[in-house]
């Protein structure tokens, strides 16, 4: 089965501290790490990569930063939208920082 492919875009408020913005990214990113199957109790996260948008087609509507996370199955991408306690909490954490955020999954190849 191939992968699911979870995008996440984030427009950070206008007043939001570099620090603050790189915080709220490397902490996206770690997810990867700290994010525990229920079952295994070890991370389930495929893959994770984002960064700061570069693009120069200005379409991006005003977000500014995109992750790319990877998971093996839809149940794995299932737990981490609705149940994981340490994506919650994350999702919490950006309060006050994050004034915009979309998410868009995928299966390669279906349409």
């Amino acid at each position: 089965m191939p992968p699911i492919t979870h995008i996440v875009l984030f427009r950070f408020k206008p007043d939001t501290s570099r620090d603050d913005i790189n915080d709220a990214c490397d902490r996206m990113l770690n997810l990867k790490n700290t994010c525990l199957h229920p079952v295994s109790n070890k991370p389930y996260i495929r893959s994770s990569s984002g960064g700061v948008d570069n693009s120069k087609e200005g379409i991006q509507h005003g977000m500014t930063h995109a992750f790319v996370v990877e998971f093996d199955s839809v149940e794995d991408r299932d737990y981490y939208v609705e149940k994981d306690s340490t994506h919650h909490a994350f999702i919490k954490s950006l309060d006050g920082v994050i004034e915009k955020a979309q998410a868009v999954d995928f299966t390669a190849g279906v349409f």
